[in-house]
Parts: C-alpha cells; structure tokens; sequence
C-alpha cells in the first residue's frame, strides 16, 4: 500500500504573482521611479503603496525587498531593481520566511504594544544575514492613532539598516504626519488592454481554451483588479472544464446576456411594461441574478451618458462590435435628460432590491416605475404645452368662481392698420403687433387676469384689485375701470406696471368716471349674502336660531364643494390587491 501524495495545486494569483518589476502591468510610471532611484542610491528610508485591491502593492513591496537584499547568483551583487530570484535571500523573501524582512498584518495587530514589540524594540539591532532589516506592514490604516504616533519617531530617524514598506487600501485614513515621512506610490487600475493581455497570456500558459468574449467578461469584472482578474480566470477554466465560452462565464458571475440586457433597456425607454417584465423574468430564469441585472442597466446607462459627450469612450475593447453600434445609435437618439433620470431611479432600485427579502419582486417593481416614467415629458415640454393652451373660461354653472361680469368680454377693436408716414417699417410693425395680439390672447377675460395675479402670489394687488377696481371694459391689454373711494390713487400704475413685468407686453390701464360693474369681492358678498338668506329659510337653520339665539352663519359650503372635497382626499382604490401573507 502506498500514501498518495497531497495535492501541490497552487491558485493562479500566487503561481503566476510577479516577481520582479518586469512582471508588473501596468504600473509603468513607479516602476520606472524606482528603477531610476535604485539606479542612483536614492532608496528612500520608507515608502508607501496606494491603491485599489490586487493592483499589486503587497507584491511590489516584496519586490522593493528583494532588491534590496539580492546579492546575486555568486553573492557579490548590490540593490538591484532586478533581483536574481536565486539567491538565499530572494528565495527566502518570496517564499515569506526571511528572518530580516517582517510582514506585519496591521488589521490583526491595530495597537501600540504590536507596534512596540515588533518594530520599536527591534529596530536598533542590525540585520540578522541581509543588508537591510525591512518591515512590511500591510493595510496599515488599520494601526490605531497610538500606535501611529508611537511610529512616528522612528519612522522619521531610522537606523541605516532599516526601511519601512506600507501598503494600503484607504490612503486618506493614513495620518499626515506618516505621508509626510514616506515616498508615496499611487497604483493605477490596470486598464482592459492590458489586463486582456495578461489574462490570455496566462490562460495560453495553463492551455486553457478560453473565448475572447469570456475573457472579455472577466476582465469588466476584475474592474481593474489584477488578481480579481486571475482569480476570476482561475473559476472559468474549472468550470468550463477545458473549454469556457461567454455564456459559461455569465452562468459562473450571474450575469445576463449584454445583449439582452440592451434588450430590456430597449424595452423600457419604449414604456412597454408587459414587455419588459417578461424579458426580465425570462433572464431570471435562465439564472441572471436580478440585483446584477439592474447593475448592467445602470452600468449601460451611464457607458451611453459618457459615449454621447465622448464618442470615443464607445472605443472598449471589452465591448463587441454589435454592442458598440447598439450603444452609439442609443446615445445618439435618447436626450440627456431620460439618461440622467433612469440613472437617478436606477440607483434608487439598486438600494431596494439589496433590501428587499425578495430580489426579484422589487426587481420587477423598479422596471414597471421606470416604465411608466419613460414617455413623461420633461418639464420644460409640459410647461411649454400648459402656456400654448388657452385657459377655459370658468361660468357659474360649473359650481366654481363665476366670471365677472360688466364688460369683461370684450372683442378686440377691428381697426384697419394705418400705413407707415415714410412708407418704410410698415410689415415690420404689423408683425410686432400680431405678436403681442397672439400673446395677450391667453388673457381673454379680466378673469384671466385676476387668476394671473393669483398665480404670482401679489397678494396685496390681488385683494386691491377684488375690492376697489369697477371694472368698466375690458379687452387684452387694456382695461378701464372706475375705482372705489377707497382705492390706492396709483392703483392703475401698479397694475400695469406688473401686467406687463408678468407677461412681456405693454398693459394700458385708464381710469374712467362712469360705466363700472360692481366690484369681483361685491359679487362674491351677494352671492354668499343670498345663500345665507336661502339657508336662513330653512326649517332646521330657523330651529337653531330659535334654540341658540344670536347664532351666525358664518360660512356655507354647497353639496358641490363636499363632493369635490371628498374626491381630492379619497385615496385611489387597488383593486384585486395581492396579499403575501393571505392564505388561500
């Protein structure tokens, strides 16, 4: 009988992790710093790497170590910014046991006695067998702010043979005073041409027979991320078993298909709920995770926002063809306005469907909201078609505010158009006046200019004109009226003056003698005085007074106003609502 041998297997990140600056990509700007301070014997007494998770910055601070360290394949080498990789101490280093190069996890040692007993009360003792002692503390943003300040001294006057490597994830978390002591290095997100590069080379190396739009997937994944990227590579090859395509690779990340994605998003700038809502379930079924569903939209509509202000963003070699036309047609079609408001809605479903118990439910609540809101018009257009249509004249009958009468309704004079003293301007002023004449027309009763009053909340104006203005004629743009002995003497002034600030036209407004109707507050004073002397005639009012002597009528309301009351304050009925908890 014999023991079979444990598996040797190693994850692609670490059997392929870089180990020199040659194999780093994308980070061509630091590197090509420190090759040059290297070059130079300019190697700062501390550094710190930034940047987003699996750019590198953990591997570049063991690479920074190792050339430190190298001696060379027959031990006679200096720092270098190209270790050999054979020698004692660049084995020693890659494989994490050298005795001079401590890696410190700050997460797990946060306080002041770790930063004491590993750092401080060792830093004076010279390295061990290398030519630097060099401590690598990973995600140091995590130290607490003692443990910080108990860093900084030795962190500004280290020994000769000490260097200090940070590596973190939160730059801003990280004290100032510790920056100021440190040679920053900034990693860029890897961009997709060259992280397809790498994630072919490395699927060539393991013989993986891999589509190009399944790495394509997989590197809009990665999102920057070269061991998201190599990670995500490593859980395609073994779920493809020897062959991966794309739809594979969906199945793996939860994906939709891109294109049916399009489709969906077709579907609900059209506003065709029903087909929308089968489109989503029919991916749903085929094991697209809702939440990432709702991201591709959103992910769709801000890539058509960016293509429509820059066409050459569409420019991806992560997007195929197909999908490229598709998006530029789109972002050549849909106004800005639609894109920026299913954005706004899309992140506002993002949040509830991550919410919700059940992801699909408010999945399909999201897409009918965005539905019904597709074809709604922005509120420039609304408010343009409410200005271009006339205003009804409101009577009496209808049971709302009566239009005033005595020569509100007058009809424009017919006057010919005189012709020009010098024969010249003559087309020119008639177009001018059918302009204001067109303008004016939306006021055609002295009631539509009391409501425009209203409207502009002139509150004063309003009850001076109510009370104290007669009105004796009446027609767009020019009124006459005979005022109340209580009347302001610049009354006329105002009015017009304001007419014409509200409405871009010259307002003639003339004070007369004689011919006034009776007042829009007298009006409504009859009206209220004859309804209280018809309610006065009632049995029951009579009994009330009997019983209640000096009672007042103070207010009447008509079985109109009750119903119309009534009908704002009911809320809309549901019917045949579903009831997830009703049992059958």
């Amino acid at each position: 009988m014999t023991d079979t041998a444990p598996s040797s297997y190693r994850v692609l990140a670490r059997k392929y992790r870089p180990e020199t600056f040659a194999d780093l990509v994308g980070q061509d700007a630091m590197v090509r710093t420190l090759k040059n301070a290297f070059k130079a014997d300019r190697i700062a007494q501390a550094f710190i790497m930034t940047g987003i998770r699996g750019t590198g910055k953990t591997t570049t601070a063991r690479i920074i170590a190792k050339g430190m360290n190298c001696i060379g394949p027959d031990g006679q080498g200096g720092p270098t910014t190209e270790p050999c990789g054979v020698c004692e101490h660049c084995v020693a280093i890659m494989e994490g046991r050298h005795v001079d190069v401590m890696e410190m996890d700050a997460a797990s040692h946060t306080g002041v006695q770790n930063i004491r007993d590993a750092i401080i009360e060792t830093v004076s003792y010279c390295a061990a067998s290398a030519r630097y002692k060099i401590f690598i503390i990973d995600e140091v943003h995590m130290l607490s702010t003692s443990a910080f300040n108990a860093l900084l001294k030795t962190l500004e006057e280290p020994p000769a043979h000490v260097k200090f490597i940070f590596a973190t994830t939160e730059i801003r978390k990280v004290p100032v005073t510790v920056l100021s002591r440190c040679q920053r290095f900034d990693l860029r997100r890897i961009e997709p041409e060259v992280m397809l590069k790498l994630v072919r080379r490395l699927a060539d190396a393991e013989g993986a027979d891999i589509t190009d739009d399944a790495l394509a997937l997989i590197v809009r994944a990665a999102e920057g991320s070269a061991r998201d990227a190599t990670s995500l590579l490593d859980q395609a090859i073994s779920h493809g078993a020897g062959q991966t395509g794309a739809d594979q690779v969906r199945a793996m990340l939860g994906l939709a298909d891109r294109g049916r994605v399009l489709d969906l998003f077709d579907l609900i700038l059209k506003g065709d709920a029903a087909g929308a809502l089968t489109e989503l379930g029919a991916q749903y079924s085929d094991g697209a995770d809702p939440l990432a569903v709702l991201r591709d939209l959103a992910e769709i509509t801000h890539w058509t926002s960016v293509i429509k202000i820059t066409p050459e963003a569409a420019d991806d070699p992560t997007i195929g063809p197909d999908e490229r036309a598709r998006g530029l047609a789109m972002a050549e079609a849909l106004p800005m306005r639609v894109l920026t408001r299913m954005w706004q809605m899309l992140l506002k479903a993002l949040e509830e469907v991550s919410a919700a118990p059940n992801a699909m439910m408010a999945a399909e609540m999201a897409v009918i909201r965005l539905t019904h809101v597709a074809d709604l018009p922005s509120p420039e257009d609304l408010l343009r078609k409410l200005q271009n249509t006339p205003v009804p004249v409101l009577s009496p009958a209808t049971g709302n505010r009566p239009a005033p009468s005595g020569g509100v309704t007058a009809t424009p004079a017919q006057s010919p158009a005189a012709p020009h003293p010098s024969g010249n301007g003559g087309g020119q002023t008639l177009a001018i006046a059918a302009d204001e004449e067109h303008a004016l027309a939306h006021y055609p009763t002295f009631h539509h200019v009391v409501e425009l009053i209203r409207s502009n909340r002139d509150v004063k104006l309003l009850v001076e004109v109510e009370t104290c203005v007669q009105l004796a004629a009446y027609r767009p743009g020019r009124i006459e009226f005979v005022p109340t002995e209580d009347a302001p003497p610049d009354l006329a002034q105002r009015l017009g003056a304001a007419l014409g600030r509200w409405t871009g036209n010259r307002w003639a407004v003339t004070l007369v003698n004689e011919g006034g109707a009776q007042t829009i507050a007298g009006i409504r004073d009859a009206e209220d005085l004859e309804l209280k002397a018809q309610a006065r005639q009632h049995p029951l009012v009579q009994a009330v007074i009997e019983a209640f002597p000096g009672a007042e009528i103070l207010e009447i309301r008509t079985a109109r106003q009750f119903v119309n009351a009534a009908a704002a304050d009911a809320l809309p009925e549901v019917e045949d609502e579903w009831d997830p908890f009703e049992e059958d």
